[in-house]
């Protein structure tokens, strides 16, 4: 435990990974905010959290255009990194390796949910194109597409980039402009005696942190962190499994992000090696603190799926393996985002559902303007409010991986 360098803060942020850091940065760069911004984080190597286990990689295929929107920002954000963080030499200039997100349809259901889609996307600006087989075949002729009757592609801005030095350089600038970060562990939240506001948060040592206002970004662990406010959110752990594999005859060009229709991914890593995700059918909820892979879902499904879509693919040997966790909303799969109706000051940045590296730029600068103007001022994301949840009113994401 850290102690902070003041007792009381304008805004205290729960979680310092990726959601937690935007929002931060995004609040120093807006020229009229002149507020104290205190970030707590309760493991300051990010070892275990969600931002450090991504596969940081962006796409633009969903089904809801707010969210296409959301990830065309995080593409000008990141492409335009140094320019956007003031001109600093020490930023690095970013790119995106644009291999693209390869959704494959093997069932009219799924092809006329693509097909919507693409229109969404579309009509968005993204240059998403429907692939016929013959298409398919056309420009990725290593692919079985024996039982695939459409796919759904694009190449701009889709693919892998940076994440960890864009979370770098969110942390390192923010505090130069004066955030302050501690470690630390909430154990409470408490609310006013009307109960319509959060006063302060309580850390395990027992230190007290008056706030004018609070942000619940604490990922997975969204869900306990809200209920010490007497909240309610609907997000979950879930356990996603990645794997990185050379083949013994590597591809002779970029494999996109290839969405099979078993439910595993794998794309492009490299130098001959090669991402590979996929996850447990159930699906349940786990434990923050359980990150053990299971190595049959490999060898019993993952692998088998890979290798009848690639034959190519029939002779690998795995290098590195890893589990982590989405924050998955239950409810919806989308983001639930902005101020709680009835406690105005907690606003909720959770429930990304595997997408939040990608989606944090946006996030957090919608986030900042909410809480520097009681208002977005660019983007609005009033659609991914929890007014929806307490509605019953879904946004249903159906490009969720």
């Amino acid at each position: 435990m850290t102690r902070p360098a003041r007792r009381s803060y304008d805004v205290v942020i729960i979680g310092g990974a990726i959601m937690g850091a935007s929002t931060a940065w995004f609040l120093t760069d807006d020229s009229t905010f002149d507020g104290s911004v205190l970030v707590i984080e309760r493991d300051p190597t990010y070892a275990t959290c969600s931002t450090t286990h991504t596969n940081s990689c962006m796409r633009q295929q969903y089904s809801t255009g707010l969210n296409v929107r959301i990830s065309q920002f995080a593409a000008d954000f990141v492409t335009n990194l140094r320019a956007r963080m003031g001109g600093d030499t020490r930023v690095p200039h970013l790119s995106i390796r644009n291999f693209g997100y390869l959704y494959l349809a093997d069932n009219e259901g799924f092809a006329a949910t693509l097909r919507a889609n693409c229109a969404v996307q579309q009509a968005a600006g993204a240059a998403t194109r429907l692939l016929s087989p013959e298409d398919i075949l056309r420009d990725y002729p290593f692919y079985n597409v024996d039982d695939i009757l459409l796919g759904s592609i694009n190449t701009v801005n889709e693919g892998y980039f940076d994440g960890a030095t864009v979370f770098d350089w969110f942390r390192r600038q923010s505090r130069e402009r004066g955030v302050e970060y501690i470690t630390g562990e909430v154990a409470a939240i408490t609310r006013n005696p009307a109960g319509n506001r959060v006063d302060s948060v309580t850390l395990t040592d027992g230190q007290v942190i008056a706030c004018g206002a609070m942000v619940n970004a604490t990922g997975p662990r969204a869900a306990r962190t809200a209920a010490m406010a007497g909240i309610a959110v609907p997000v979950e752990a879930r356990k996603r499994f990645t794997w990185i594999f050379r083949a013994e005859r590597p591809l002779d060009r970029d494999l996109p992000l290839t969405i099979d229709p078993s439910g595993v991914h794998v794309r492009e890593n490299g130098g001959g090696t090669y991402m590979a995700g996929g996850h447990s059918i159930p699906d349940p909820s786990v434990d923050f603190d359980d990150f053990t892979m299971d190595h049959a879902l490999w060898q019993d499904h993952v692998w088998p799926a890979i290798a009848t879509r690639i034959p190519q693919f029939d002779a690998v040997r795995v290098t590195q393996e890893w589990a982590g966790h989405y924050a998955m909303n239950v409810f919806d799969r989308n983001a639930i985002a902005g101020p709680h109706p009835d406690v105005a000051n907690f606003l909720s940045l959770s429930g990304f559902s595997g997408h939040g590296l990608q989606q944090a730029p946006a996030m957090g600068r919608g986030t900042a303007e909410w809480l520097t103007h009681g208002a977005y001022r660019t983007l609005d994301l009033s659609e991914f409010h929890i007014d929806r949840v307490l509605a019953d009113r879904p946004i249903v994401e159906r490009a969720v991986i």
